[in-house]
């Protein structure tokens, strides 16, 4: 597929194995993760999305990426989870976006990530109720993250106008539970690190 103009709005969150909270937000990657190396899994849900003229809205979609040491300094390993409803050209339009080989946003990751795992489709289900939201994979992640709450009732902790390439405004959050198992891995973020984020990317 050639680049195709591209954009997906809706909503991240991430999870990690940091102690609270991931200092890669504001240290761009230049400060090592809290353990010295980072595991992490995140959720994605499209609101609004296309590829050329491949309607991405409506699909969810997990990734996994395992960073050595400073994020900034690459070798990622990476793999990704697609709705098992995606047909074949929304599969092959998220798998070039979160490559990073459609260019924009997330072009970063056609540098940093070292070695790609693979494209899985399983049954990947992104909900939200109240400020918690649950992302759950079957047998492979389930996950629930909850905001920080901040000194205005009500609002949760934020960082805004940082340079941190994923969004202009990050949500400060905790798992309140995080297991992935997959590929040989077996993690448990509860308690730890995770951020919510609202998503608008486009490229190339």
């Amino acid at each position: 597929m050639a680049r195709e103009a591209w954009h997906i709005k809706g909503e991240l969150i991430l999870s990690c194995n940091c102690t609270v909270f991931c200092p890669c937000v504001l240290s761009l990657g230049k400060h090592p993760p809290t353990e010295g190396y980072c595991q992490t899994w995140g959720g994605i849900r499209i609101d609004d999305g296309k590829f050329g003229e491949v309607d991405l809205s409506g699909i969810a979609l997990g990734l996994i990426i395992e960073i050595p040491g400073q994020m900034s300094r690459g070798n990622w390993s990476a793999g990704v989870y697609i709705d098992n409803k995606a047909d074949i050209y929304q599969v092959k339009a998220l798998t070039r976006i979160m490559t990073g080989q459609a260019g924009g946003t997330t072009h970063l990751l056609s540098i940093l990530v070292g070695r790609f795992l693979g494209v899985w489709q399983e049954d990947v289900r992104y909900e939200v109720e109240g400020d918690v939201r649950r992302f759950t994979i079957p047998k492979i992640i389930d996950g629930e993250i909850a905001p920080i709450a901040g000194s205005v009732a009500g609002q949760p902790t934020t960082i805004e106008n940082s340079q941190y390439w994923i969004g202009p405004q990050i949500i400060v959050a905790q798992a309140l539970k995080s297991r992935y198992r997959g590929h040989g891995r077996n993690w448990d973020f509860k308690g730890r690190s995770a951020e919510i984020c609202a998503l608008d990317w486009k490229g190339p």
